[in-house]
């Protein structure tokens, strides 16, 4: 039971509500994540320290701009939640971590390994235009230097966002283009024009202008980590979820 400015509010009407706003199973997922995060650690004696607790507080008071213990509790109370509810909360948070790195940090290089080529980037520019013969004039007079690629983005270009940019699309993985697309791009030399390359959206020339090969970084690292624990994750709970139904 909740109370809330002398107010209460039971637990039925927390499910009804949720059950009326669609949201219901969501949080059966989530409660249902936390069973099997709970029941890993503990199979594989994980623990939090309580200085590493202190350090994540400190960290979400500083994110939050809370400098003084009189605005932290003031948050907590606006939250509805006590200085234990918030300690529970950084204590799942912090567990979560240290099982997502035991679990798969092992794996990330061979991961990382089997899927390179998904973690390649090309810094791609971009021109697209409506009409045929109109992308094989820009394409023939770009190759004759009558004009640069950039240029004629920033004249031809259906996009004005793109013309502004003088057809900069950025550095972009195999996965942002479609496959006809990344399969032209990441088969083409630097500096190489790809087109006319029909599709929906009109006619397109491309310019690679460099290759950025995959590097196993530490944000990348940790991506993978989370990838592989959500799945993971996700298996578990399907199980609890035909072993423990949440009802």
């Amino acid at each position: 039971m909740v109370n809330q400015s002398g107010r209460s509010i039971t637990n039925d009407e927390i499910v009804c509500f949720l059950k009326a706003k669609i949201q219901y199973k969501e949080i059966c997922h989530k409660i249902l994540s936390q069973r099997a995060i709970h029941r890993a650690v503990q199979e594989r004696g994980i623990t939090v320290t309580p200085d590493e607790i202190q350090a994540e507080a400190d960290r979400q008071r500083l994110a939050r701009r809370l400098e003084k213990a009189s605005d932290t509790l003031a948050w907590l109370t606006d939250e509805m939640i006590t200085p234990d509810d918030w300690e529970a909360g950084i204590q799942q948070h912090l567990l979560a971590e240290k099982l997502a790195n035991a679990l798969f940090a092992p794996e990330v290089e061979k991961y990382f390994a089997q899927n390179k080529l998904e973690y390649e980037q090309v810094l791609l520019y971009q021109i697209i235009v409506p009409y045929e013969r109109l992308a094989r004039e820009i394409f023939y007079q770009i190759e004759e230097e009558e004009i640069s690629f950039y240029h004629a983005a920033h004249l031809y270009d259906i996009e004005q966002k793109r013309r502004e940019l003088c057809g900069y699309e950025g550095k972009l993985n195999r996965r942002h283009l479609k496959a006809d697309v990344a399969a032209l791009v990441f088969a083409a030399s630097p500096g190489e024009i790809i087109g006319p390359h029909k599709t929906d959206l009109g006619y397109h020339l491309f310019k690679v202008e460099e290759f950025i090969p995959a590097e196993l970084t530490e944000e990348r690292s940790q991506k993978i980590i989370q990838k592989l624990f959500t799945e993971w994750l996700v298996s578990e709970v399907n199980y609890l979820l035909h072993n423990a139904p949440c009802l």
